[in-house]
C-alpha cells in the first residue's frame, strides 16, 4: 500500500479513537507528575508558595485551548466541526472566521487544553513526549481530514487551503464570520469538555495534596470550578435528553 493510502487508512482509524489522548494525558501525566513531586520534594518545598500561581498559569493555557474550540464551533453550522466518531462529515467547507486562519482550529484549540495539563507535571521529559505524540497522532488524523475535505470540495478545497496554514494561525487575511455566535451550539457541544478539564486539574491537585500536603495546597478554586461545571454538565445533558431548549435550526 503507497504511503498515500496508509496515512490516510491511519488517520481514519485514529479518528474515530481520537479521545483516547486525553485519557493518556490523565492517566499517565498523573503518574509522572506524582512521581516528580515525591522524588524532587526539595524543588517543590521551594515552588510551594508560587505553586498555586503555576497550577492558575497551566489552567490558563487550558483555558485559552476551550476559547478556541468555543469560538470555533460557535461561529460553525451544523454538520461541521463536530464530535463524531464514526465518519468523516462535512455538508459544507468552513472558510470564515478562525477558518480564515487556520484550518484545524478544534486540533489548535485541543493541543492547547491537553498542553496546560501536561505542563502541571513540571516533568520536561514528559511535556517533550507529550508534544511529540500529539503531533503524530493528530498529522495522520488531519491528513485524513482533508483528503476526505479534498475529494468533496475538490478545488474550492485547494484555493482555501493553499492561503490557510493547518495548525499555526495566520491572521492577516482573517474573514468575518458567516454566522453569528450560537451559545446554544457551544453549550450542547461542549460541556463535556469544559466539565472534564476542571475535573482534571481538580484531580491533580488533590493527588498532589493527598501525597505531599506539605507543599501542594488544595486549590479551592479549582475544586469549586469543578463542582459548578460538573453540575452545570448534568443540567445541560438533561436538557440536551429531555427537551429542545439547546437545538437550533441549521446549528
Amino acid at each position: 500500500m503507497a504511503l498515500q493510502e496508509t496515512f490516510e487508512k491511519q488517520g481514519n482509524w485514529l479518528f474515530k479513537r481520537r479521545g483516547v489522548l486525553p485519557i493518556f494525558v490523565l492517566v499517565v501525566g498523573l503518574g509522572i507528575y506524582l512521581l516528580t513531586l515525591e522524588m524532587q520534594g526539595m524543588m517543590f518545598s521551594a515552588l510551594a508558595p508560587y505553586w498555586i500561581y503555576y497550577e492558575f498559569f497551566c489552567l490558563l493555557v487550558s483555558l485559552l485551548g476551550v476559547f478556541v474550540r468555543v469560538y470555533t464551533v460557535g461561529h460553525t453550522p451544523a454538520n461541521t466541526s463536530g464530535r463524531n466518531t464514526e465518519k468523516q462529515v462535512a455538508d459544507s467547507l468552513n472558510k470564515t472566521g478562525i477558518y480564515s486562519t487556520v484550518r484545524h482550529p478544534l486540533y489548535l484549540g485541543n493541543f492547547l487544553m491537553y498542553f496546560g495539563i501536561a505542563l502541571l507535571t513540571c516533568n520536561i521529559a514528559f511535556i517533550l513526549m507529550f508534544i511529540l505524540i500529539f503531533w503524530l497522532y493528530y498529522e495522520r488524523i488531519m491528513y485524513a481530514e482533508e483528503q476526505f475535505l479534498r475529494r468533496k470540495f475538490s478545488e474550492e478545497y485547494l484555493a482555501w487551503s493553499e492561503h490557510v496554514p493547518a495548525f499555526f494561525p495566520k491572521f492577516k487575511g482573517f474573514v468575518k464570520p458567516s454566522l453569528p455566535f450560537s451559545w446554544k451550539k457551544v453549550l450542547k457541544k461542549e460541556k463535556n469538555g469544559v466539565f472534564f478539564l476542571f475535573l482534571i486539574f481538580c484531580i491533580f491537585n488533590l493527588c498532589g495534596w493527598w501525597l505531599c500536603p506539605q507543599y501542594i495546597h488544595l486549590n479551592w478554586a479549582i475544586i469549586v470550578l469543578a463542582i459548578f461545571t460538573g453540575l452545570s454538565y448534568i443540567v445541560l445533558k438533561i436538557l440536551k435528553t429531555k427537551t429542545k431548549v439547546l437545538d437550533e435550526e441549521g446549528r
